[in-house]
């Protein structure tokens, strides 16, 4: 059943950065599928679908590069897979060969049309319910095939898609993380109807890509964005309490400095903001606000940021875009004033705002020496025992920052979005690279 399904399989906005992913992922596995002998006379065919001609153009050359470097880390694999033919001898020719035999197998189109024979539609467009419902309608209506749909919504329910396009349990949430080449978690979240046989390839396909497959119930924002979007509005809140007594910049500045520095994570939440997207953060805040009737989920901030074209984002070669920070060689410089409507650098306050923070702990490590390493409980209990016993300003923000984030977590549990906390954790983790889960002890 799993090879016959990924015979024929379309990607719908395979030119994005998460559906170029997805189809790079899947390009590969039914290109080893292909490869292997009981499948040589099987015919493979994925479709690459989008509505910009010119990003499908730039799409091809992301996938020859990717999977030229895919080819160099399975050479071994690859020799025993051409051993029959003799006239790939040197490392660049095997190397070539399989490139060209994975390309092979995508078809680059703009039209819809091009799913119709498909029995796997990976669907990666626009977080919109109703462009996704009209999309759906429109497949099921003419395929050819009995397709399953594998969304990668990042907030729009699962039941209220399936219902609306009356899919009749096709259709599951198969929720990538940016970027799916390379980030290892995969939310999963069906809902009473979903297909049994539709599950189980789902967690098939999940096993061979290598994914962590965590399940998720069918809440808008799930659990990944069910966490990000409130730890994001409370580093908002901190921001606002703080700009009554310094600039926004420089309360921007602040709270991002703590939620990295101060909590140890990869990135600091504005920065975080802006990576995803402030425009994507407002439409998934309007998903959920909506479908959860919580109208606490909103900002302000973000509405006045995106009515100033402040979007944040990445550019096609995966650096970061303008947003509310200003970035060179990827490290911030600058941040967005509304006020004054420019970019204020950072230099110009750091060392009185890094004052007013006060010292980190003594015992502090950044987060690249934290994530990998083999003491690291024992050295969070260390670090967050002493950052509990400070009264600076700085480990102040960053204890009620902990302390939110945590209760999000238990939260997310309490509303039975997640099952437990280990699933909870184990997303952070994952899919945002934290170096703990917000639902631990530490400040306890």
């Amino acid at each position: 059943m799993y090879n016959e399904r990924l015979q024929n399989v379309s990607v719908l906005g395979a030119a994005g950065k998460m559906g170029s992913g997805i189809l790079l992922l899947t390009a590969v596995e039914m290109a080893d599928l292909q490869l292997k002998p009981e499948n040589k006379n099987k015919s493979f065919c994925l479709n690459a679908i989008d509505v910009s001609p010119q990003a499908l153009t730039g799409l091809y050359g992301y996938l020859k590069s990717q999977l030229k470097k895919i080819a160099e880390k399975k050479l071994i694999q690859l020799r025993e897979v051409y051993k029959e033919n003799r006239e790939l001898i040197e490392n660049s020719e095997i190397i070539d060969q399989y490139v060209d035999d994975v390309l092979k197998l995508v078809l680059f189109s703009t039209k819809v049309e091009s799913t119709y024979e498909s029995s796997i539609i990976f669907e990666a467009i626009v977080e919109n319910s109703d462009i996704k419902v009209a999309t759906f309608k429109q497949i099921l209506a003419n395929s050819k095939k009995d397709p399953w749909f594998l969304t990668n919504t990042s907030s729009v329910p699962i039941g209220e898609l399936d219902e609306k396009a009356e899919m009749k349990g096709k259709i599951l949430g198969f929720h990538f993380y940016n970027p799916p080449a390379v980030q290892k978690l995969v939310e999963l979240i069906t809902t009473k109807n979903t297909n049994p046989e539709l599950i189980e390839f789902s967690k098939i396909y999940a096993k061979n890509l290598r994914k962590v497959l965590v399940p998720s119930n069918d809440f808008a924002g799930f659990i990944g964005n069910g966490h990000f979007m409130r730890d994001m509005l409370f580093g908002i809140k901190q921001a606002t309490q703080l700009s009554k007594e310094m600039s926004l910049p420089e309360a921007i500045y602040a709270v991002n400095r703590v939620s990295q520095d101060f909590l140890i994570r990869p990135m600091g939440i504005f920065q975080l903001m802006d990576y995803v997207g402030v425009d994507v953060c407002q439409k998934i805040l309007i998903v959920m606000s909506s479908r959860l009737n919580k109208s606490e989920l909103h900002s302000d901030l973000i509405d006045k940021l995106i009515s100033l074209d402040i979007k944040g984002g990445q550019n096609s070669d995966g650096s970061q875009k303008p947003g509310i920070l200003k970035y060179e060689k990827g490290k911030p410089v600058a941040i967005y004033s509304i006020d004054k409507k420019e970019y204020v650098p950072i230099e110009s306050f750091q060392k009185n705002v890094d004052a007013k923070l006060g010292q980190l702990p003594a015992s502090h490590k950044p987060w690249k020496d934290i994530v990998g390493n083999k003491q690291k409980e024992s050295l969070l209990v260390g670090y967050f025992k002493e950052l509990k016993s400070m009264s600076t300003i700085g480990a102040s923000l960053a204890k009620e920052y902990h302390l939110s984030s945590k209760n999000i977590g238990l939260e997310l549990v309490s509303d039975k979005i997640s099952d437990n906390a280990d699933n909870v954790n184990t997303v952070m983790l994952t899919g945002f690279f934290h170096a703990y889960g917000p639902i631990n002890s530490y400040l306890d």
